[in-house]
């Protein structure tokens, strides 16, 4: 098993992309702190998955509250080993329609969330002189969509911290990577129209979605000791759709 008897902490993991690779993880070993707004559906979750998906209710977007369920989480695990910064929403709209509420929500989850969760955990790796950041970025914020400022804005932010942090932690043995994901079935993309999912697909060469076990497996790769010379790297998980 790639990673056993490693502490794995997933936000956004009651769901979508963050529960397979929570799913994934346990699998190859892992003990995860799921971490998730819902704690409805984080419970839900528990019984099906069973005692390797530790839960935590967690808003990423909360400075104080995070730090104290990442101080929890250590002291109940022992050590935390792998972070994975995956919650995420989104409030799409076009720049001269997009209330000033929508770009400080997505900008406050997005980004300052993974400040704030990653802040609270590298500390406890630097003091175990190792780990892995993952963080989830996106093709948006390489290139770009209309209507995204704000999710764009955020997941660009999301590199520039990452190749950051890539620097900053190299000499604790902490490696630093993002995913930049393409169209992805998740729940958040449930409600986007036919013909739009149509256009997705049309514009990605491999000429479907994606799904969320291909990011999972992309977090796999990174947090194994199979990536352990890659650091400061946006991995694209986009079926060609850009390169």
């Amino acid at each position: 098993m790639r990673l056993k008897g490693k502490v794995a902490l997933i936000t956004g993991a009651a769901s979508g992309i963050g529960l397979e690779t929570s799913k994934l993880f346990i699998k190859e070993g892992a003990i995860v702190a799921a971490c998730d707004y819902n704690e409805e559906s984080l419970q839900r979750m528990k019984s099906e998955i069973g005692d390797s998906y530790r839960i935590y209710k967690m808003d990423v977007s909360k400075h104080d509250d995070v730090k104290t369920i990442v101080d929890k989480i250590f002291s109940d695990l022992g050590h935390i080993d792998i972070l994975v910064n995956n919650a995420g929403i989104t409030k799409d709209n076009f720049l001269v329609k997009m209330p000033e509420s929508d770009f400080d929500a997505v900008i406050s989850v997005n980004l300052k969330g993974v400040y704030n969760v990653t802040q609270a955990v590298v500390p406890y790796m630097m003091n175990q002189r190792s780990g892995v950041i993952l963080n989830a970025s996106s093709v948006v914020g390489i290139y770009g969509n209309i209507g995204q400022t704000n999710y764009a804005a955020a997941k660009a932010g999301l590199i520039g911290m990452t190749k950051t942090w890539a620097k900053e932690f190299a000499r604790y043995n902490i490696r630093a990577n993002a995913i930049a994901p393409g169209f992805i079935k998740t729940p958040m993309t449930e409600k986007v129209p036919e013909k739009i999912i149509d256009q997705m697909k049309a514009k990605t060469p491999l000429g479907r979605m994606g799904e969320a076990i291909d990011v999972a497996n992309a977090y796999l790769f990174l947090a194994s000791d199979e990536a352990n010379y890659i650091t400061g790297q946006v991995l694209g998980v986009d079926g060609g759709l850009v390169f």
